[in-house]
């Protein structure tokens, strides 16, 4: 099976350069790396230009930029990779292997929250836990029909094909695109998280404090339940 590795960008052109390294040397390699720009300012387009990376321009928006790549992408797998997130070497094996198994509609791998000095080992934890109590507080009637919250960090993958069927992520979303894509993928078959880690930085964390960004990641997953979308972004600010 083929696989895309799809990255939404916004102004990336600091952590792009280690995704870049980082991409290169996969092994296996993927059909095709596209990044989806939401319009940046920064040096973002000419870097991924110039590590040979299809690119494509399109609205501002995460959700809006991953149905767009989705739609034009060439894999029959499709992974999304956030551009502060580092990737194993072999994750377009485990992409692969992983959705062999018809019965998985959706997966991702584990996230690692580090930066330059340290491990946040902390949110780590609250970020792996929050996939299973997150729909268990905020949809108990889901959760035991088998959904669980996978979200950006963790790098998700699943079937072009199914995505399509499903309708993609919510558009409009600029945070939270995940979570019902969670919900609607759930109807396809089992949701995921490989024992397999990728590592993405602490760059919220360093700007507002752990406490801090564990309120924000919560609150924002609160405003999710509560269908106040439009309050999502304006408690989840852009940190670059």
């Amino acid at each position: 099976m083929s696989v895309t590795l799809l990255v939404p960008t916004l102004d990336e052109e600091k952590a792009l350069p280690r995704l870049v390294e980082a991409f290169a040397a996969l092994d296996p390699r993927p059909a095709e790396i596209l990044l989806v720009d939401g319009g940046s300012r920064d040096a973002t387009l000419a870097i991924a230009r110039e590590a040979g990376w299809r690119v494509l321009e399109t609205e501002k928006g995460r959700a809006l930029q991953i149905n767009r790549g989705v739609e034009a992408a060439g894999g029959e797998l499709v992974c999304v990779v956030h551009a502060d997130t580092l990737p194993p070497l072999d994750m377009v094996h485990h992409i692969e292997e992983t959705l062999v198994d018809r019965s998985i509609a959706l997966a991702s791998f584990t996230p690692v929250i580090r930066g330059a000095e340290k491990t946040r080992w902390g949110t780590t934890l609250h970020n792996w836990a929050k996939t299973w109590y997150a729909p268990l507080i905020t949809r108990p009637h889901l959760f035991f029909r088998g959904v669980r919250l996978l979200f950006g960090d963790h790098a998700m993958f699943f079937r072009r094909a199914d995505f399509l069927t499903v309708g993609g992520c919510t558009p409009g979303d600029a945070v939270m695109e995940e979570a019902d894509l969670c919900v609607k993928l759930a109807d396809l078959g089992r949701i995921r998280m490989i024992r397999r880690r990728v590592y993405t930085s602490d760059r919220r964390i360093a700007a507002w404090g752990p406490l801090k960004a564990n309120w924000i990641y919560f609150k924002v997953g609160i405003l999710w339940a509560a269908g106040l979308r439009e309050r999502m972004a304006r408690n989840y600010p852009d940190i670059r």
